[in-house]
């Protein structure tokens, strides 16, 4: 039975910048795939909608600007929501890496995790 020969994998210096390249190729081809899906929408939803607001309060404005408004509205809100997660997680990451005090109990993975999520 004949063996086959092994070829040693590419590790030319040129390998990295073809491979990077071309991921850079695909990174700017979805961007500008991502692009033209939402100017499509954009031009597809220019029709003009109207807000009712409370007290009769009205607002008109084409549908796909009120989408965007109302898309950002919601991104703000969920990074507000995730803010004292982050700061809570900032300060355990900070109190971990200083270094221990000489009287102070060692910290255990229970109790980092007590910190963290309560007990």
């Amino acid at each position: 039975m004949p063996t086959r020969a092994v070829q040693s994998p590419d590790l030319s210096p040129t390998r990295g910048i073809r491979l990077n390249s071309f991921i850079r190729l695909l990174q700017w081809t979805l961007k500008a795939a991502v692009f033209f899906i939402l100017l499509a929408f954009a031009l597809n939803n220019q029709e003009d909608v109207s807000v009712q607001f409370l007290w009769g309060w009205q607002w008109r404005a084409p549908m796909v600007l009120v989408l965007l408004i109302v898309f950002t509205l919601g991104v703000m809100v969920g990074v507000l929501g995730m803010v004292p997660r982050w700061w809570r997680q900032r300060r355990l990451a900070r109190k971990a890496l200083q270094p221990p005090a000489a009287e102070s109990p060692k910290k255990t993975v229970e109790t980092v995790a007590a910190d963290m999520y309560g007990p």
